[in-house]
């Protein structure tokens, strides 16, 4: 997953039809082997390796010149270059493997190579070249009936159209996404999916939509331990019920985010955590809570030698001794100390 893309993958099942286990011929039984080596360890994270293994796949099968596994191997590297943020080479090997195939000939790898072109244009900013090949992405899956991939696609193709700026073409592609990924149960998937539309909502400062969808979203998160996320949508979720004036649910919301981020010791997800209560209590009139959060990311700035976050704290932890009147404190902090440094 790269900035909440969905990628097409072949799941576990296909794999042994794609990749015959006997080959008469030794070159090809080798670059079968490869093949599938570089399959598991793509799968394992283990980029630099799966590379090396796929390429030395595609060397031997182009020395016995089978077109089809070649194309095989070109896609699998196109996964991985994609995957290792390569996107110009995740093009290039997609291509070179969109070339090998004719229109009818195995749609389910024109799929995934058409998915890896179209995600890569998406993060080289070429947004045109991204949506004609994640539309032709969806053609197909839409014609091999595939739900899992359509959901893929569709989701991939409302995140080219947020970029853009299109967030009502956006929101319509996502939603189709979400319709079908619940229907697969797909935990995982609607996780991604939620996420994307809360963000959709949130560009169109729809806030209370954002929020329906970031909260069932955070929900899946935390039931699917993926704590990361949970922290990263409290924040928007936080960001979201401030911008409507909810700031005792703000609050809520960044306590929350403050104690996953503690939980597995995320030190800058920790110091914006305190920052925004802080902010969020200042707009509540508590000035005296905001005061402990401000000292605490003061603490922890310093700790992590953040100079930009130690003098953004002074900053507001004097302007919040002014508001209380207390001005002799005010004053420490306009030099740079603290009572509890």
């Amino acid at each position: 997953m790269k900035r909440n893309t969905i990628t097409h993958e072949f799941d576990s099942g296909s794999q042994a039809e794609i990749l015959p286990i006997q080959e008469s011929d030794n070159n090809l039984s080798e670059a079968s082997k490869l093949l599938r080596q570089g399959i598991q360890q793509q799968q394992t994270g283990e980029l630099i390796a799966a590379l090396k293994s796929l390429q030395q796949s595609l060397e031997l099968f182009q020395s016995v010149g089978d077109l089809q596994k070649q194309a095989q191997a070109l896609s699998f590297l196109g996964l991985v270059t994609y995957s290792a943020g390569d996107y110009k080479g995740a093009i290039s090997y997609s291509q070179q493997c969109l070339s090998l195939l004719n229109k009818n000939s195995d749609l389910a790898l024109q799929m995934q190579a058409l998915s890896h072109v179209g995600n890569a244009y998406r993060h080289l900013n070429d947004h045109n070249k991204a949506i004609e090949f994640l539309e032709k992405c969806l053609k197909i899956t839409q014609h091999l009936q595939d739900k899992r991939s359509q959901v893929a696609a569709l989701n991939n193709l409302g995140l080219v159209y947020k970029a853009l700026g299109n967030f009502t073409q956006a929101i319509e592609y996502q939603q189709q996404s979400l319709e079908i990924v619940r229907e697969l149960k797909d935990n995982w998937g609607e996780e991604q999916v939620l996420k994307n539309l809360g963000n959709a909502w949130y560009a169109l400062d729809n806030y209370p939509k954002a929020i329906a969808y970031y909260e069932q979203c955070v929900v899946l998160a935390r039931s699917l331990k993926h704590v990361r996320t949970a922290s990263q949508v409290l924040k928007n979720l936080g960001n979201a019920c401030y911008a409507l004036g909810d700031y005792a649910k703000a609050i809520k919301y960044y306590e929350e985010r403050l104690q996953l981020a503690r939980e597995i010791q995320d030190k800058r997800s920790e110091e914006q955590s305190l920052g925004n209560l802080g902010v969020a209590c200042e707009a509540l009139g508590d000035h005296n809570k905001a005061i402990k959060y401000y000292e605490e990311r003061l603490l922890l700035a310093r700790s992590i030698k953040d100079r930009r976050s130690e003098e953004e704290a002074l900053d507001r932890l004097k302007a919040a001794c002014y508001a209380l009147g207390d001005y002799a404190k005010a004053m420490q902090y306009q030099q740079g100390t603290s009572s509890g440094s």
